[in-house]
């Protein structure tokens, strides 16, 4: 039987879900939750997984709502988490421009920037928050930008016509970061967390049906140790080095949701990847992970490509009449501010036309020029100084000078472990936060929200939402020695025992190259039937000779980041041919997924609302055996499907 042979299982249905006025959904929800008290809030165990902001929000906020949280991560220190490397902004709704934006606008926004496959009630929800964010970071002494007035200062992101993103310099991860992990950090001293790094997660211990608790490998001494609580947080972030080539840190892995998957959890819309438009080009095999340049950069730089084929000549001596400005040309109403998914396609469409530039010819220019006429070079160097800088350290050509060449390469996903709008998973106990869930963003982020809904999750939703579940449920104590706990340990110990005793002869990135090449060239900007089909038999035959000769050196019980890698890989081979499927099924094209097929007279992306305006909820049978899609059908009362136009 053949992957691709999968059955459609029953509908899955967000339970949690309220009903009736949007604008009132979550405040009720609110006051419908049961609660713990503080004295019993003091007997209960939560262990957090990842200390990227949703992950150092939520284990910071519960912590000082009195519960014991055991927070992991698999850095040697939270500040480390990949949130860190979000630069541009961060969006919310308050309107200090007075430019026409509200809650309304926003969540109108992120529903029709996710081309129509997110829950209303979810981006509403995130709207309402967005607001409490900044106030919460400031008080944590987050430096945003400032204008003269002394009021937070906002600049523009893609998909929208209203200027809502805060930011601090290029760095605006960086300081949320830090922000959360002062956080964090009060609340390990105050005795309320405790702080494991370098562990990874490696299984999901689930006894009588709930989520109980995590197994874990210590990175430095190789040590397995079961951790026991009674509810199970993961935020985990996003499975973009699938690819292998992708914005995210070398470490960034599916493993921790795969295990859950492998348990249980629905894993909801993999197809949906989204491709960042403004990273630096491809330049060499020798590249193991690619550089992403804000799109904060779009606000003011403007992209184009020669107008003539082959024209090589420097930049600065191509005439303004020779330029093809070509997002300002197709979408003039927002002009270099579409959203990521548009602005990505446009740049491979002029690059397929042979109009790319640089050494490869996968590149356009990201120009400069008019902003630093316009605005003054310090005033520009005040706004993105620390990108300008990095781009030339990378490249050795300084953008002040020479336009930045840049092209599309895989960033997030929107993709992840289903939840219901409580943000709890198909297995009982089971949270997920962040990145690692599918909720928020449909098929495609705009700009600046990952932060937005990071640390929505993390400090506004989670800690509310969690209490229910504990309040609800019986949860006795589970013995170290529980069955269901043995049987998860030992799982991880044969894993590790086969990884190291195949000896084969090839390495594990070998594996990890082939994989990526395969889903970039298959399932990557542009779907094709025939494509995804090719995937899908190539996929199982490189996993079965990964199997047969991928080659481990040294020991479980020691620092061993060839055994670290080869567990993760392993599971992305996995994850690949389920996104391969996912992409196969859903024979339309929205937001980040295109499939060739489904366009329009004009290029874009043709939806098929009728037959796909559902969340597409895969169930794990075992490795190799065709899943079970279970469909979430999206309802939409307030912002109705319409076909999205940046024009």
């Amino acid at each position: 039987m053949s992957f691709s042979d999968y059955t459609v299982g029953a509908p899955v249905v967000d339970k949690a879900a309220p009903d009736g006025p949007i604008e009132t959904r979550w405040e009720r929800r609110k006051f419908g939750v049961k609660l713990v008290n503080p004295a019993n809030k003091r007997k209960v165990k939560i262990i957090v997984v990842g200390t990227g902001l949703a992950g150092g929000a939520a284990a910071a906020t519960l912590g000082e709502a009195g519960y014991h949280v055991s927070s992991f991560c698999y850095q040697d220190s939270p500040r480390r988490a990949h949130s860190i490397a979000a630069q541009g902004g961060i969006n919310a709704a308050k309107n200090y421009r007075n430019d026409g934006d509200s809650v309304y606008r926003l969540f109108y926004d992120t529903v029709k920037g996710g081309d129509f496959r997110a829950r209303e009630s979810n981006v509403h929800r995130l709207a309402e928050v967005s607001r409490q964010i900044i106030d919460q970071c400031v008080a944590q002494g987050v430096p945003f930008a400032r204008e003269y007035g002394g009021l937070l200062d906002t600049r523009s992101f893609g998909g929208v016509q209203v200027s809502r993103t805060f930011y601090a310099r290029g760095q605006t991860g960086q300081q949320l970061l830090l922000g959360a992990y002062q956080a964090l950090e009060r609340q390990v001293r105050a005795g309320t967390v405790h702080m494991y790094e370098r562990h990874e997660m490696l299984e999901l211990i689930i006894v009588e049906g709930k989520a109980r608790g995590i197994v874990a490998r210590d990175m430095v001494t190789g040590e397995i140790s079961t951790h026991l609580a009674d509810a199970v947080v993961l935020a985990t972030g996003g499975y973009g080095n699938v690819f292998y080539l992708s914005t995210n840190a070398k470490g960034c892995n599916v493993t921790a949701s795969w295990r859950a998957h492998r348990k249980g959890a629905l894993f909801a819309n993999p197809c949906f990847t989204q491709i960042h438009p403004t990273c630096i080009p491809v330049s060499g095999d020798h590249q193991s992970k690619l550089t992403l340049m804000s799109e904060s950069l779009r606000n003011d730089g403007r992209v184009w490509v020669p107008k003539r084929l082959g024209d090589d000549r420097n930049p600065n001596q191509i005439p303004e009449d020779e330029r093809d400005y070509f997002l300002e040309r197709k979408y003039p109403s927002f002009g270099n501010l579409v959203p990521r998914d548009i602005a990505s396609r446009a740049a491979k469409e002029v690059c397929d036309e042979k109009r790319g530039v640089g050494p490869t010819g996968l590149g356009v220019y990201l120009d400069f020029a008019d902003a630093i006429a316009r605005l003054g070079r310090p005033a520009v160097e005040a706004k993105y100084g620390n990108l300008f800088e990095m781009y030339e350290r990378i490249t050795g050509e300084n953008p002040y000078e020479v336009p930045m060449r840049i092209f599309p390469a895989v960033h997030y996903t929107m993709g992840g472990l289903w939840v219901d709008y409580d943000l709890q998973s198909t297995i009982p106990g089971m949270y997920v936060a962040g990145e690692a869930n599918f909720s928020d963003h449909g098929a495609n982020r705009l700009g600046a929200s990952a932060l937005m809904q990071g640390l929505s999750d993390g400090y506004f939703v989670l800690p509310v939402t969690i209490g229910d579940y504990l309040a609800s449920n019986k949860l006795p104590e589970v013995a170290p020695d529980a069955p269901e706990v043995l049987e998860a340990v030992n799982s991880v110990n044969e894993r590790i025992d086969t990884l190291l005793s195949i000896n084969g002869t090839r390495t594990v990135d070998s594996f990890h190259r082939e994989l990526g090449q395969i889903m970039w060239d298959y399932c990557g900007m542009e779907r094709t039937e025939e494509g995804l089909r090719k995937a899908l038999e190539l996929i199982p035959e490189l996993r079965r000779e990964f199997w047969s000769n991928v080659k481990v050196p040294g020991r479980g019980a020691e620092v061993n980041q060839g055994l670290e890698k080869a567990g993760r890989v392993a599971d992305f081979l996995e994850l690949g041919e389920l996104m391969c499927l996912d992409a196969l099924h859903r024979r339309e094209s929205c937001g980040g997924h295109f499939r060739a097929e489904s366009q329009t007279e004009d290029g874009e992306a043709a939806r098929d609302d009728e037959n796909f305006a559902y969340a597409a909820a895969w169930e794990y049978t075992g490795r190799g055996e065709p899943p079970v899609l279970h469909k979430e059908e999206l309802n939409f009362e307030y912002v109705h499907p319409t076909q999205r136009s940046y024009k």
